[in-house]
């Protein structure tokens, strides 16, 4: 039997129809992968969605946590570099401080140790009277200071003269070297007693004034 052509109609598939078959056969191989997908793969997949959040969140708080973490081990060991270097410090004054007072008290030691004890007479008063006069750089010796006390006093650290010009002034002169009281009071050497009557401090303070009128107590040789 031979075909035949209906009027009006082409044997060529149009486009549309082309396009309308691809829908069809896109449209079966979409609802055959729908059955062949198992009962509980839709129930899994949204518990994946669900979860995927969840699990985001926990990294993030885990990074922050490691950040955290490390931030207060750096500060850490910055405060403990401090405390270690402050504790030095405290140690190194301390150490200082207890140097500085050994070193004083053996050079008070040593003063001491050095430091001569003199009797208390004509000798010993003139010799200490030297001892000072030597630290503070009043010149004198031993023979010129005798030989104008035995002139002067006599060796009586109490002597008084009341008959002098000095004397008839309000002013009279005392001790081993006769010194009026202003002399004194210009010419007293700290560290010796501020008293007339003071041996040492007698001596001592007639050497200062003769050094500065005559050079040396060595150069006088009469009342001065």
């Amino acid at each position: 039997m031979s075909e035949t052509s209906t009027p009006g109609h082409s044997r060529r598939l149009t486009k549309a129809h082309k396009l309308s078959i691809a829908g069809v056969a896109t449209l079966g191989s979409a609802a055959l992968a729908f059955s062949l997908v198992p009962a509980g793969a839709g129930e899994a997949q949204a518990t994946t969605v669900a979860t995927a959040p969840v699990a985001w969140a926990q990294v993030v708080e885990g990074v922050q946590a490691k950040a955290v973490q490390q931030h207060l081990t750096v500060q850490q060991v910055v405060a403990d570099k401090q405390a270690k270097a402050d504790a030095k410090a405290k140690a190194d004054a301390a150490a200082a401080a207890a140097k500085k007072d050994r070193e004083a008290k053996a050079a008070a030691s040593r003063s001491a140790t050095r430091a001569p004890v003199f009797a208390n007479n004509l000798d010993g008063w003139i010799k200490e009277a030297l001892f000072i006069m030597k630290k503070e750089g009043i010149p004198g010796t031993y023979a010129g200071i005798h030989k104008n006390i035995m002139r002067e006093s006599s060796g009586n650290p109490r002597a008084i003269n009341n008959w002098d010009i000095n004397a008839q002034n309000g002013i009279p002169s005392k001790g081993l070297l006769q010194v009026i009281p202003p002399t004194f009071a210009t010419y007293h050497v700290k560290g010796t007693k501020f008293d007339l009557y003071d041996p040492v401090a007698n001596i001592v303070a007639a050497c200062n004034y003769a050094a500065d009128r005559y050079g040396s107590m060595d150069n006088v040789n009469s009342a001065y």
